[in-house]
């Protein structure tokens, strides 16, 4: 196609220096785009369209290499690696895409030669609110890492309609509002109208012996929706590899009911077309009612069965025949919300297939893996019994099979009824229920935690009398993230330091971060990395100010704490501590402060009451410190809201110090930790998760640990842990909590914190009163190394050289030779 001639409005100035070819091709082409694709005249274009156009641009350099790969992969006959995850948190794809394809330098001359702001234009893109956190983010982590070194791959999703809710902070808490970021369309995604699958719900099932004396079942479903592709292409590191994240939308087969519809019954004849269409509408619909829990089955199913059906056509159409799956395909369950793709595989390949059950699960057992995320028992997920049977009725009678073959190993082992009990897929105490991490422990041939405390924890408790019967199946895979992501993108001024003093080679290989080691003990490097890490204080300081009209100083120590908000990770303990300072630095003035900004962000879950009054008094005790004239600005308190990937984005490389602070045993791995470490950030946390492995990296003495283990928690609990008696020996946590509970912070409501405080002072499972005095001193400790800046420098530029070993390419390689058995490349 001809390049249309750019309009004469926007000829380039005489008095610049000529654009490059490359800028000049751009430039055009977006031109192009906005007349052609975009529908509008230059000259009265709005900001959103130039960035549409400019994205269509930088897809456009992306779908040549997508189909290279995606030939690559069916002629060479490659092993292919499905990724099945309910969370995909990717976030804005613009600058991440233009980044992977070496070409943001000539993307922001070329718009800049049109008058156009790039980085005021990527701000319009819209987060892909497909997650929530941590899972969702190793899940995009992953996709980019697997393109990254040459793995042939495709995630596998739901394309939310509205993702996670926004957060709204409303005087001080949390409201959720629809998240729409699919309003104005989405231009890299491809809808793929002929691949669509019929999922089915209910019914019952019939049994057949054939003239083999063999009996097969078929159900017939009395509720069939569809499932329709979308897919986006996701680009790796230098744009070698593109692969595929497939999206899947629910939709009604018959869209509308016509008969009712002329009756004049409006609302009926659409009803079925609503109740399809919610299966993709919200990411974890509240499951508080039996509407809402039978909604998240049916969401798991939804994809897990959508994704299967695909992939098993995929590999018949090329290979012949289901029983050399595993020879081919490699699908890891991304925790256990797909786990429901045991039965469903089982019934694929013997309903649909013909294998017999030996077959089936032999098939079944050496295609699947499934990555463990949690130990806490009330998130390893369980369905009721009368539940599955009624919405999947021949999977249950797959399930109950799979249990009777799994209690049957467990009798030859001659364990006892009570470790039988607990190995057993149905939980019989109370009401009867599914346990999905038992399912997938049994249906997979590899089960991986994401940092080696939690891999070890898992043969210890949750798994371990399954890992006796079936042993050699544990295996550990500490989690990485991309350091493309986290590090050159949102980090662009650190990104080109480094560069300057050690080369390019950490590029494609982030170990080679290790070069910066020696540096540390340089003054004038040392200056440079406080220097960059003052502009990223700048700009996050303008954030703050714009979002909440608060003012923070940028030569405070920025200490914060970004993740999901949850009792475990213990913003509370984080909130307590920040008004025990509060407290002394009003009692004691004349004493040399350390001027500190903490900074929280996150999203509770919509039914997680106590989680949003931790929100709320963060931003009770925030109002109340931050108006304080006694602490003399010297200590402020802030709460941004609706944290996402971009919001990440612009904290992540300002932060100084890293809240790690969740209670021993209870965090499975994290990747905050990663990200803030390797942007030069100071981690102050528990043994727990990666902080562990952290620690091992970057020494003993550049990190801040404190607290109680993991076996020392467990110890606390099984010997009955007194939180009152601890109180009452730390009179520093006792007058905090007096002041909590009696409505110091919430003198419009006296009462509001007593059911917070209580629980601390009678329960205090997540050990708060605990761990209290250990953080508080630890806290000090972070202030007297604040006070030597050249050696609190000289430990960040140690953590930002010793976590390469953290990269998501690290962990995606281990997986492919451990776990999928399949090939990588080392981009270059």
């Amino acid at each position: 196609m001809a390049i249309a001639k750019p309009p004469a409005a926007f000829d380039p100035d005489p008095d610049e220096p000529p654009l490059t070819s490359e800028v000049q091709s751009l430039r055009d082409e977006i031109l192009v785009k906005l007349a052609h694709s975009v529908g509008k005249d230059p000259i009265v274009a709005q900001p959103h369209d130039w960035l549409t156009a400019a994205i269509l641009v930088v897809r456009d350099r992306v779908i040549d290499r997508w189909m290279t790969s995606t030939r690559e992969a069916y002629q060479l006959n490659k092993k292919r690696v499905y990724y099945l995850s309910l969370e995909f948190l990717i976030g804005r794809l613009f600058r991440d895409t233009m980044g992977n394809l070496r070409m943001t330098a000539a993307m922001r001359d070329a718009l800049a030669s049109l008058n156009v702001d790039m980085d005021r234009i990527a701000e319009l893109e819209p987060d892909a609110a497909l997650g929530n956190g941590g899972l969702g983010r190793l899940a995009a982590c992953f996709m980019e890492s697997m393109a990254t070194v040459g793995i042939a791959a495709y995630g596998y999703g739901i394309r939310y309609e509205h993702g996670l809710f926004r957060q709204k902070i409303v005087d001080g808490w949390q409201v959720e509002l629809p998240e729409d970021w699919l309003s104005f369309g989405n231009p890299w995604e491809f809808e793929r109208r002929e691949v669509a699958y019929e999922i089915g719900f209910g019914g019952t099932v019939t049994g057949e012996t054939g003239a083999d004396g063999v009996l097969r079942h078929a159900w017939q479903p009395a509720e069939k929706v569809h499932a329709v592709a979308y897919d986006t292409p996701i680009v790796g590191w230098r744009g070698a590899k593109v692969n595929t994240l497939r999206l899947w939308r629910s939709r009604a087969i018959d869209p509308i009911e016509l008969q009712a519809f002329n009756r004049g019954d409006h609302l009926a004849a659409l009803g079925e077309r609503t109740r399809a269409e919610s299966i993709s509408q919200v990411l974890y619909p509240s499951d508080e009612s039996d509407a809402g829990q039978e909604l998240r089955l049916r969401q798991e199913f939804f994809f897990s069965s959508a994704s299967l059906q695909d992939l098993v056509r995929r590999h018949v159409k090329q290979f012949g025949d289901a029983r050399s799956l595993a020879d081919k395909v490699a699908i890891q369950l991304n925790d256990t919300h797909p786990a429901i793709a045991i039965p469903e595989l089982m019934r694929i390949l013997m309903d649909l297939h013909g294998l017999v059950w030996e077959e089936a699960w032999e098939v079944t057992q050496a295609t699947i893996s499934y990555t463990n995320h949690t130990l806490l028992p009330e998130a390893l997920e369980s369905w009721p019994v009368p539940l599955l049977e009624r919405l999947l009725p021949r999977h249950m009678q797959i399930i109950y099979a799979i249990n009777a073959g799994t209690i049957a190993l467990a009798r030859s082992k001659n364990l006892g009824n009570e470790s039988i009990a607990s190995i057993s897929l149905i939980d019989e105490h109370g009401s009867r229920r599914v346990r999905m991490g038992h399912l997938a422990f049994v249906g997979a041939h590899k089960i991986n935690g994401v940092s080696a405390l939690h891999s070890r924890l898992m043969s210890e408790t949750i798994f371990r009398q399954l890992d006796v019967i079936l042993p050699g199946r544990i295996t550990n895979m500490t989690n990485g993230i991309t350091p493309r992501r986290w590090l050159f993108d949102s980090n662009p001024a650190l990104t080109a330091l480094i560069r300057d003093a050690i080369g390019d080679s950490f590029l494609d290989s982030a170990r080679s971060l290790d070069h910066l080691v020696p540096l540390a003990e340089s003054a004038s490097f040392r200056d440079r990395f406080l220097a960059v890490k003052r502009k990223n204080k700048e700009r996050l300081a303008k954030v703050i100010l714009e979002k909440l009209s608060v003012k923070v100083d940028p030569s405070a120590l920025f200490d914060v704490q970004i993740k999901r908000i949850h009792e475990y990770k213990r913003q509370l303990l984080n909130i307590l501590e920040t008004i025990a300072l509060y407290d002394v630095m009003r009692a004691h003035p004349e004493r040399d402060w350390v001027p500190r900004v903490k900074i929280f962000a996150g999203k509770a879950a919509a039914s997680y009451t106590t989680a949003k009054y931790i929100i709320k008094l963060i931003n009770d005790v925030a109002k109340v410190v931050n108006s304080d004239p006694a602490t003399r600005g010297l200590l402020k308190v802030v709460f941004l809201p609706n944290y996402n990937v971009s919001l990440a984005e612009q904290i992540v490389p300002a932060a100084d110090l890293s809240e790690q602070i969740s209670t021993a045993g209870m965090e499975a791995s994290g990747t905050g930790n990663m990200k803030l470490g390797l942007n030069g950030a100071l981690t102050i946390g528990t043994l727990d998760g990666a902080n562990i492995e952290i620690r091992d990296h970057v020494g003993a003495d550049n990190i801040f640990i404190f607290g109680l283990t993991a076996a020392e928690v467990e110890e606390r609990r099984r010997e009955g842990y007194d939180p009152a008696a601890v109180i009452s020996a730390t009179p520093r946590l006792a007058e905090v909590l007096d002041a909590v509970a009696s409505g110091v912070f919430s003198p419009g409501d006296r009462d509001r914190y007593k059911g917070l405080v209580e629980n601390i002072r009678r329960h205090d499972w997540f050990m708060v009163a605990a761990d209290f005095e250990a953080y508080y001193a630890t806290q000090r400790s972070v202030a007297d190394l604040w006070r030597n800046r050249a050696e609190w420098a000289r430990k960040a530029v140690l953590n930002t050289g010793n976590l390469g070993w953290f990269s998501s390419d690290r962990t995606i390689r281990s997986y492919a030779d451990e776990i999928w058995g399949v090939p990588t490349i080392r981009p270059g």
